[in-house]
């Protein structure tokens, strides 16, 4: 099987076809399509280099296009299937942990979705004459990246979490795709927890119950392509539609073309800074309705101000 380079365990299932433990199911909703993968064999999940777990993607491609009613049917959406795996242990508090660098456009998505989440952990602390029933206790951080801190992710994460003791983590992250009409256009959510860096080639520890000790939910959006994959896409539209695939050839020609440094480049649209804006919004709105499900749109955006 030819590994292909993406975060997306839709896409990773897709190109291997039929696999013991792999159940791949899709259908449409308010407009948006939505994919689910269950992985259940341990072998087969390695194969496709994804943990076992649930995996669901909400694809829209009017959410691209800043379409006003994309934008609340994917929020509805990602809302819906968070509080479904989150579950009751959100009553026991979430952090939410928004992943990247802020510095880098492409991967500011979890640091500009943190900063719009509502945060009420300090109202159950220190102000609980304050506190609403119909409100959970919530906290958020945006870590950084290794590169600027000098620290794992997972061992600053391992530390707050021993301490502050959520019901549940959600991390939010940037992705890779496999398909560039994705970027800016799907959002994935798994109960695996995620390994930040891993769409880039620059893997971290992974978050999950296993580092963490509590679940963890990963929410993420595609900002990203390997330069080497659109050159493959390339290779494969212009070779002659009724001939079949070679996949040697398409590899020699891969490494002909693209060198080492330049098949390592990523790729990302050049209207990325207004579609990770959106998204930061579309996933934030999307979480504070999972983690307080008691509150109307309108008092959390009031709460917020």
């Amino acid at each position: 099987m030819r590994q292909i380079r993406t975060d997306m365990a839709m896409e990773s299932a897709r190109e291997a076809g039929d696999m013991p433990g792999v159940k791949v199911s899709g259908w449409e909703n308010a407009g948006i399509h939505v994919t689910e993968v269950q992985l259940t064999d341990p072998d087969s999940a390695q194969k496709l280099g994804k943990p076992v777990g649930n995996y669901i993607t909400l694809e829209s491609e009017a959410l691209r296009r800043r379409d006003p009613d994309a934008r609340l049917a994917m929020s509805a959406m990602i809302g819906e299937e968070i509080a479904r795996m989150v579950g009751e242990i959100v009553e026991r508090g979430a952090m939410v942990v928004g992943l990247g660098n802020r510095m880098v456009t492409p991967d500011a998505l979890g640091p500009l979705t943190v900063d719009k989440i509502l945060v009420t952990r300090q109202i159950f602390q220190e102000l609980t004459q304050y506190a609403d029933e119909r409100l959970r206790s919530v906290c958020a951080m945006a870590p950084g990246v290794m590169g600027v801190t000098g620290i794992e992710t997972a061992e600053m994460l391992e530390s707050i979490v021993r301490r502050i003791r959520p019901g549940c983590v959600v991390c939010v992250d940037a992705l890779s795709a496999r398909s560039a009409r994705r970027i800016g256009a799907a959002v994935q959510i798994c109960d695996t927890g995620i390994q930040p860096g891993s769409g880039v080639g620059n893997r971290r520890l992974a978050l999950n119950r296993e580092t963490l000790g509590v679940e963890v939910i990963a929410v993420g959006m595609p900002t990203v392509i390997y330069a080497a994959t659109l050159a493959r896409d390339a290779f494969e539209a212009l070779s002659d539609p009724d001939a079949p695939q070679d996949e040697a050839a398409l590899d020699a020609m891969e490494r002909e073309l693209l060198s080492e440094d330049v098949g390592e480049m990523i790729v990302t649209p050049r209207e990325i800074d207004a579609l990770v804006v959106d998204a930061a919004g579309v996933i934030a709105s999307g979480l504070n309705r999972a983690l307080h499900p008691g509150l109307s749109d309108a008092e959390i955006a009031a709460m917020m101000d």
